[in-house]
């Protein structure tokens, strides 16, 4: 896409929101329109195939926050038609005065990643000095995968198959037929813009003949016509890291949208999603679970076996344990990301099971005991509020 296009395109009227909208409104959107134009469900559609392209440009631009905010600035710069036909005019009519060098402002912004640094870099250059181009990156993709708890907590490979612009496997990307190579613009030497002089401000325009590529194809390639792009289906096998949560992103370099005529390609986002256990919960990096006990393993004290993620371990319950306590077991929990490594822990917490039925002899029994619980003097609610 051109510098002019970039100011010129409406990016939240191709997603159908407004200019206010929030991150999530822009997300739904994006998910929706994604959902019904993707190639998969329209095939040999060429106009829902160009829709889907144009829905991820303004998805991979408006879900950026930094990028969003250049792509607002610099519409609303130009909001007043200073950018059209016949150029910018400076002076009162335009709102700059001839000693005012836009270029100062925005010349070392965001320098060097396509966004408002290098668009008004090329529009305002200094002196007329010429900027050469640089080739546009792929843009970025979003996906999505289902884990199961365990796999989330212990790490997993996963094959995803999805359907996007891709690097032409006949040029490798180059846009020329194999054995031949695309050659540097004659007109603008390789520079993708053309400069001319108005006054104080020095005004850049893409080239006519090589469309601001800065290289001429005399020989597209057959299979992408020369744009170095085909749109196909691909597997990629992505390692989801251990200690993954619910609603975590994983970001892989490279495997997005392919760019232009070898440019780099953009990345891949894969938003993971973890489902229930029946067993554990978590809270953080710890593994949480619940234990029933009987009254009398409370009392007495016990043993229990209990499961964990390798396998299971045992975990002892003191005598006189209160009915909902917490045991924690240190370094069977999630495994912990970043540096030091280690795991979390398995928080137990101990809950009495009531027996519904008790045969005669246990019903005798536990009678036997509660009349021995009274004359120990032993009062559960001793020292209680409602008492």
């Amino acid at each position: 896409m051109s510098q002019r296009e970039w100011i010129e395109k409406d990016f939240y009227k191709e997603l159908g929101v407004s200019s206010s909208a929030s991150q999530d409104e822009i997300k739904k959107a994006y998910r929706k329109l994604a959902r019904d134009l993707h190639p998969d469900a329209n095939p040999g559609d060429t106009k829902a195939e160009e829709r889907f392209k144009s829905v991820s440009e303004a998805h991979a631009v408006l879900s950026d926050p930094a990028k969003r905010k250049e792509y607002d600035e610099t519409r609303k710069l130009f909001a007043g038609g200073g950018y059209g036909r016949g150029g910018f005019t400076p002076g009162a009519g335009g709102g700059f005065s001839q000693d005012f060098n836009i270029g100062d402002i925005f010349g070392q912004a965001n320098a060097g990643d396509g966004g408002l640094g290098d668009l008004l870099g090329g529009l305002f250059n200094r002196g007329g000095a010429r900027t050469a181009s640089r080739p546009r990156r792929g843009a970025d993709v979003e996906t999505e995968t289902t884990l199961g708890f365990r796999e989330a907590a212990q790490g997993v490979t996963v094959p995803l198959r999805m359907t996007s612009p891709s690097p032409c496997t006949t040029c490798h990307g180059s846009g020329a037929k194999p054995g031949t190579s695309p050659r540097v613009c004659p007109v603008c030497n390789g520079n993708g813009v053309i400069s001319r002089n108005q006054g104080a401000f020095g005004f850049s325009e893409p080239c006519d003949e090589c469309r601001g590529s800065g290289s001429i194809i005399d020989d597209p390639c057959v299979d992408c016509h020369g744009s170095g792009i085909q749109n196909r289906t691909r597997t990629i096998t992505v390692r989801i890291p251990p200690g993954v949560s619910d609603g975590q992103k994983i970001r892989l370099a490279g495997q997005g949208e392919a760019g232009l005529r070898g440019a780099p390609s953009g990345d891949l986002y894969v938003t993971v999603h973890v489902s229930q256990d029946k067993v554990f919960g978590r809270n953080g990096d710890d593994l949480t679970l619940v234990l029933p006990v009987s009254y009398s393993e409370l009392v007495l004290g016990t043993t229990v076996s209990v499961p964990t993620l390798e396998g299971r371990v045992g975990v002892k319950v003191p005598p006189g344990t209160a009915d909902g306590r917490i045991l924690r077991v240190r370094g069977r929990g999630v495994p912990k990301r970043g540096p030091g490594g280690g795991a979390g822990d398995l928080l137990v917490t101990v809950k009495v099971a009531v027996p519904q039925k008790l045969d005669d002899n246990a019903a005798e029994a536990l009678k036997r005991y509660a009349e021995a619980e009274k004359t120990s003097g032993f009062d559960p609610r001793a020292g209680w509020a409602g008492a």
